[in-house]
């Protein structure tokens, strides 16, 4: 089985290694695409003691989302994969779950399979109350605003079919480019008839390094959310 995984890297040096060896353990059939926006390129000096790893470079920082849309748009250039998988670098993501959630995806046919922090037998470990009730309110607020049947539209463990990666470098990306974008890709994917799942996940909050959410990103997916009811619109016609 070979996997392509795109990770969204911003100073996160401190977990790179620990998260490529675990994912190396798992499978070394593995293509791993590295788009870093950190200021200096240390996580590179970090990556290079692996094969099948390939690091991109933003000179400023792009905002995670368009840095996936960076990976996956490099992925599909230049392995055609047929299918990918997008995870944090932050190791809030359990890379035990990759197998697992790539026989689902398969046995499933989907186009687009989510990681939901918010399904039955999901947890979340050790997040702090305030951005337990953040992310709560804003998974509420788009599910109301969007009407995509989803319990998770924030979670940034997901896996992508080739068509469905192909769909999403050529129509997303315009309406911000932080955690938005996971809204945005949701959105065209669903209204243009995609298959989408859900399966449960264990969500870990980070041990080591800060977050790269910031008040002006919170403030810019508002703004973004109701872009997104717009075309949400445009697409249902």
């Amino acid at each position: 089985m070979e996997l392509t995984i795109i990770i969204p890297t911003f100073n996160e040096k401190e977990n790179i290694g620990i998260l490529l060896d675990r994912i190396f353990q798992l499978s070394k059939k593995v293509k791993i695409v590295i788009v870093d926006d950190s200021p200096n390129q240390d996580i590179k000096t970090i990556t290079n003691r692996y094969n099948d790893i390939y690091y991109i470079h933003r000179s400023e920082k792009g905002g995670r989302g368009s840095a996936v849309l960076k990976g996956i748009s490099f992925a599909l250039e230049k392995f055609n994969s047929n299918y990918i998988i997008e995870m944090d670098a932050d190791l809030s993501h359990d890379t035990k779950e990759i197998i697992k959630n790539v026989n689902f995806f398969l046995e499933e046919k989907a186009d687009l399979l989510i990681s939901s922090r918010y399904l039955k037998n999901s947890k979340i470990l050790n997040w702090p109350i305030k951005r337990k009730v953040l992310s709560f309110l804003a998974n509420n607020l788009a599910r109301f605003i969007l009407r995509v049947p989803v319990s998770d539209y924030t979670n940034g463990f997901r896996i992508y079919s080739n068509k469905a990666g192909k769909h999403v470098i050529k129509n997303c990306g315009k309406v911000g480019d932080g955690f938005i974008i996971l809204s945005e890709i949701l959105v065209h994917l669903y209204y243009s008839n995609y298959k989408i799942k859900e399966i449960e996940s264990t969500f870990v909050n980070r041990v080591r390094g800060d977050s790269s959410v910031t008040f002006k990103e919170i403030l810019n997916s508002l703004i973004g959310l109701f872009h997104i009811f717009k075309l949400k619109n445009k697409l249902k016609k």
